[in-house]
């Protein structure tokens, strides 16, 4: 039996890995796309090419309950293959943004096959990024996860969409909690005009905003609201041109 110093020094340790151990969640993953993750453009969440808006391979197709109706995109994910539970996976860990719906396939169980129906918590990874911590053999993994703050270069990019009595807007380069709660335009003539999402990251106004300056109030499903004033000029056009701006989130 240990002296007193040493029984407190590993019941701090233990409390240490219980609580590292609480910050992840388990799930599974499999992979698609192909070795240039080529087939994961596109998606449900709206970006289109992965690689153009700055995502590049390493993103994931979400199940469901994870999807969240497309509220999750853009929200990124450190993952780890489960070596507790598997010979297959690889040592480190990866972190992705999700940029697609992994849709149910209710005419397979769950167990095998139905790796999106609800309630599971699946990844469909790129392969790129899923080779990172699985082996390829494999197929399908058992996985740690954890949603984690998001990094991006520069601020968050707009492109609008859509036609003279409505605007889609594709936000894009979101960083912090990466993911948008709530999101209101201004034109240079009108007051603040709250948006609905369209679908996963493309959100909508039913107003006539052309010829005018664009303003932008967007708060992160982590709460903080930020201002992109008059960062789409009076000029602007439909779906021609991305703009940017100089502000992001923290959180």
């Amino acid at each position: 039996m240990g002296t007193p110093a040493q029984l407190r020094l590993l019941s701090l340790l233990a409390l240490c890995v219980a609580s590292a151990t609480a910050d992840w969640s388990r799930g599974t993953a499999t992979f698609y796309g192909g070795k240039d993750a080529s087939g994961t453009m596109g998606g449900a969440c709206g970006y289109s090419n992965l690689y153009n808006q700055g995502y590049g391979v390493w993103n994931a197709a979400l199940s469901s309950v994870l999807f969240k109706e497309g509220a999750s995109c853009g929200e990124c994910y450190l993952i780890m293959c489960d070596t507790s539970k598997s010979v297959d996976c690889k040592p480190g860990a990866v972190t992705v943004t999700g940029t697609n719906l992994c849709p149910p396939n209710w005419a397979l169980p769950n167990d095998n096959g139905g790796w999106c129906n609800n309630p599971r918590q699946h990844f469909d990874m790129s392969q790129p990024s899923w080779e990172t911590i699985g082996i390829y053999r494999a197929g399908i993994i058992p996985i740690l996860y954890q949603k984690v703050k998001c990094w991006r270069q520069g601020g968050m990019r707009f492109n609008i969409l859509g036609s003279k009595y409505f605007q889609l807007v594709l936000v894009t380069n979101v960083a912090g909690s990466g993911s948008i709660q709530s999101m209101s335009v201004k034109g240079t003539s009108t007051g603040w005009i709250t948006m609905t999402r369209n679908w996963g990251v493309i959100w909508q106004c039913n107003s006539v905003l052309t010829g005018q300056a664009l303003s932008f109030r967007v708060t992160s499903t982590g709460g903080q609201t930020v201002y992109t004033n008059n960062v789409v000029p009076a000029w602007w056009d439909f779906g021609g041109q991305t703009y940017a701006s100089n502000i992001q989130f923290d959180y």
